[in-house]
Parts: structure tokens; C-alpha cells; sequence
């Protein structure tokens, strides 16, 4: 865009021309240069940039959610943000990747095909030592990964893996698996080496211990939703009313979500003395009667009486009724 000149600027311009400091004959004779783009016709480019850039936006909320799931399965700080999504050929991806490495082996259903999560070493090792209780300092020294090193990655790349569901809901509704984990690049060969990539890439921030986090995806993958990969469809789906069909997916989601259900058998009041002089043995006689009723808390709520019994030899609660109190407040 032309720089505007404001209104001294102008007065000072012709002022110069007037006095002659400037000649006018000068200032029209601008070298027009040719912009030249590279483009190679080997290698042709098949994401547009709208679509690498809706990319951005879907891994820029997968970053934000691995911010807080690593934050509170490492109980340390995080910091993840996406640095570059670019397009290049498989070979040049496999070409970068430095043995020892942690490439995850996804299987992106529905789609068919897999994606590559290529995790840094240096996170690796320092995620490793922070849940065997170490204090994550930088390891500088470059071996390969034991059985149990690679187990414990496995289970946190599962549960990461499983992240990707929610930034992608707007495009298609993933079930991403992990397939294994292989620790040399050679043996990850997923596509041919010509074949194009869309590769995303995360800054990881552990503490000290700064690496990066890859995310290989497949032209071949991708082909299938290349069309809903683009901001307008992006928007548009976000604001999109809600239908029967998504009143239908959250109601599934939120019968398969656990809460926590405490029941309060009875209670009664002891004195300290007592409370210190208690011993094995000792009997604490409760308020309420061995066939009364009890109250059901869902969370901190009171929602249900009911009465003790026993099912197939268990301790169990049979509900009798339901606190209608207060639902009126709940959300």
C-alpha cells in the first residue's frame, strides 16, 4: 500500500519543486521491476495458502489444549504455540529428522492413511525424567530409548494423540489411534518420498528444555476435507445453528462423562479427648439407624436419598428418591 503524505509533507514537497531542489522529470523516471515468483514444476503446490492457514488456526487450539493437559500431567509449566505450517515433499521432512527420534505412527480414521508426530529428543527425555520424578534438567547426552522409556512415552502419546479431536470437530470428526512408535526415521516411510506434506510445526517450552513438535500430514490424507479446509467454511461452521444431529453428539458425550458420587451414611458429634483416646476396636455410634436413610451427593450436591443393602456380595445404595431442591440453581 502507497504511503500517504500528510498536508505539510506536500506543501514541503512542492517548495522543492518550486525552488528547483527537486526536478519532476527525476522523479517520473521509476525502475519498474518485474515481480518474479520461483515456481517448481516438478514439485507443484497443492495446499493454497487459506487452507495451510485454517491449519494454523485448528493446530493453534491443539496447542493451546496441550498447554493445559501437559501443565497438569507434568504439574510444571508449558509453554506450546505453532511457529510455521508449510508445505514441502515427505523426503524433505524425513531428510530433517535427526536419529535418535520419537515419530508417532497415527492412524487419522475416518481418513484413510496415517500422520507422522515427530516429538524432540531433548522434550522427550525431559518429559521421561519429570514423571519418574526428576526435576527435567537438559540431557545433553545422545543415546537411544530403553523399553521403559518408550512405554511411558507411548502413554502420554496416546493420551496427546487424543487432544487432536476437539480442534478438528469443525472440519471432521476425528478418532485419531496411535499405530507405534518407531525411533528411526527410516522405518516411518508412510508415503513415497515425493508425495506432499502439509508440516505443522510447535515450540515446546518444558522449564529449560526448549524442542520441537512436528506434525506430518499427508497430502494423500487430507485429500478427502482439502475443500473444508479453508477459513470462510472455518467461520462459517462455527456459527452454524445447531441441528438435531449435534444436539445428538453432546447428549453421547455427556452420558459417557463420569462425575463423582459420595454417599453420606450418617454422622454424629465426638469429643477431642475422645477422638484422641480412640483405638482399634472402638465402636462410633451414628445418628441414624442401620436401616435409615442416607444422602447421595453428586460433586458437593445433594440429589438423591436412599438406603444401604448389599449387591452381589458388595456394599451398595438403592436410590428412593430425588432432591428436587435447588435444581432450579444448578448449571
Amino acid at each position: 500500500m502507497a504511503d500517504v503524505l500528510s498536508q505539510n509533507e506536500i506543501d514541503a514537497l512542492l517548495a522543492q519543486l518550486s525552488s528547483g531542489e527537486v526536478d519532476a522529470e527525476e522523479m517520473k523516471d521509476v525502475k519498474q521491476e518485474k515481480k518474479i515468483k520461483v515456481y517448481d514444476f516438478k514439485s507443484p503446490k497443492k495446499l493454497a495458502k487459506d487452507q495451510l492457514r485454517t491449519l494454523q488456526i485448528i493446530h493453534e487450539n491443539f496447542a493451546r489444549a496441550l498447554n493445559t493437559f501437559l501443565s497438569g500431567y507434568l504439574r510444571t509449566y508449558i509453554h506450546a504455540e505453532v511457529k510455521n505450517v508449510e508445505e514441502l515433499s515427505y523426503y524433505e521432512f524425513s531428510n530433517s529428522v535427526v536419529n535418535p527420534a520419537v515419530l508417532s505412527i497415527v492412524n487419522f480414521q475416518p481418513l484413510s492413511g496415517q500422520i507422522i508426530v515427530d516429538l524432540s529428543p531433548a522434550i522427550a527425555f525431559n518429559i521421561i525424567d519429570r514423571i519418574l520424578g526428576g526435576s527435567g534438567k537438559p540431557f545433553n547426552e545422545s543415546r537411544t530409548f530403553t523399553e521403559i522409556e518408550l512405554t511411558l512415552i507411548k502413554k502420554l502419546k496416546r493420551q496427546v494423540i487424543a487432544l487432536m479431536e476437539q480442534p478438528w470437530e469443525n472440519v471432521i470428526e476425528l478418532e485419531p489411534k496411535l499405530d507405534k512408535i518407531e525411533t528411526n526415521s527410516q522405518f516411518a516411510q508412510i508415503v513415497s518420498p515425493n508425495e506432499t506434506i502439509a508440516l505443522v510445526t510447535l515450540s515446546l517450552r518444558i522449564g529449560e528444555v526448549e524442542g520441537l513438535l512436528n506434525i506430518c500430514l499427508p497430502h494423500l490424507v487430507i485429500e478427502p476435507i482439502i475443500d473444508k479446509l479453508s477459513t470462510k467454511f472455518w467461520f462459517a461452521s462455527i456459527s452454524k445453528a445447531v441441528t438435531e444431529d449435534d444436539r445428538e453428539k453432546l447428549q453421547r458425550r455427556i452420558e459417557k462423562t463420569q462425575v463423582e458420587m459420595m454417599a453420606e451414611l450418617s454422622h454424629t458429634y465426638i469429643t477431642v479427648r475422645d477422638f484422641l483416646d480412640m483405638q482399634v476396636g472402638d465402636v462410633i455410634r451414628l445418628d441414624n439407624p442401620t436401616d435409615g436413610e442416607v444422602t447421595l451427593y453428586v460433586g458437593d450436591k445433594m440429589k438423591y436419598i436412599g438406603i444401604p443393602g448389599t449387591s452381589n456380595n458388595k456394599l451398595a445404595v438403592k436410590v428412593i428418591s430425588k432432591q428436587e431442591k435447588g435444581d432450579e440453581n444448578d448449571e
